[in-house]
């Protein structure tokens, strides 16, 4: 692919070897047997989306539902390491004791930008009165909230949590908070879009799609159809997918189809995700 314009990475994954554990492996086999890059750290990442001008980057701790435990100084090593790459944001698990003085730390002494919640993953609902002082933190000093919404693979989640749905309420007590649906809470796609069209700050990217082919098609559409593209980011997901399989998978959704059923998305709608700009919108001020 030769680009137009520079590309961003809204949500990328970073951890290290010795944090993947032996069910992770167990349960990617059920699901996907030809597995993923073996790799995730620092090093890979900078070379696996170089052709990205800027990645955001966070270490999910899903050690008790896929079996990845990252670390915040997983992401802050690597931040460090690539500066002019990468943008780091915390992760924020509400079980934890201590849980608003870790995010605090990572926000105000190794200045992550934005902070990552995966509510299907920890178990904690976004209406649990534990993530009330998440929201607002977050929204009192600028930090967007990237929710991993919709679908996953590890039998121990409650698929519930993960409806699009649940992100409105949030958006209407905190009106300043922006807030991102990762996965465009898929298969719940069109909730999502019609969340993004009515809430003013609440944004959707379309990360981990793109094997999806169908699901991605349909929820392009949908974007089409309510407006948003604006309002849709683009990403990797990496190590669940890969720079090319990221792209490749979106252009193929704007080229003619035969069939009837598949609906068209025009190539402006493509163009306008593809090379979204999350930093110029996910903050009050651009960073």
């Amino acid at each position: 692919m030769t680009t137009k314009r520079p590309l961003y990475d809204c949500h990328v994954n970073v951890w290290d070897p010795e944090q993947y554990l032996p069910v992770y492996h167990e349960q990617l086999a059920r699901v996907r047997p030809g597995g993923l890059p073996p790799a995730s750290d620092a090093d890979t990442l900078a070379r696996e989306l170089a052709r990205f001008e800027r990645v955001i980057v966070f270490s999910p701790q899903y050690g008790d539902s896929i079996g990845i435990q990252g670390a915040e100084e997983t992401t802050a090593a690597a931040v460090a390491k690539y500066p002019e790459k990468f943008v780091g944001f915390a992760y924020v698990d509400p079980r934890r004791p201590g849980y608003m003085e870790q995010l605090r730390h990572s926000v105000e002494q190794l200045k992550f930008k934005g902070v990552k919640f995966g509510p299907i993953y920890n178990g904690v609902g976004l209406d649990d009165p534990r993530m009330q002082p998440v929201y607002a933190y977050c929204q009192a000093n600028d930090v967007p909230l990237t929710l991993h919404m919709g679908t996953t693979f590890p039998p121990k989640s409650r698929i519930e949590l993960g409806r699009p749905l649940h992100v409105d309420p949030v958006a209407l007590a905190y009106p300043d908070l922006k807030i991102i649906m990762a996965h465009m809470g898929h298969p719940w796609t069109a909730e999502a879009a019609v969340i993004v069209r009515k809430n003013p700050n609440v944004y959707g990217e379309i990360t981990g799609l793109c094997y999806r082919p169908w699901i991605l098609q349909k929820c392009l559409a949908e974007i089409q159809d309510y407006s948003i593209a604006d309002k849709v980011f683009f990403g990797t997901d990496f190590p669940f997918s890969t720079f090319d399989e990221a792209v490749d998978g979106l252009l193929v959704c704007s080229q003619d189809h035969d069939s009837p059923r598949v609906p068209s998305v025009s190539a402006e709608v493509i163009d306008t995700i593809l090379y979204s700009n999350p930093f110029e919108k996910w903050w009050h001020a651009p960073i």
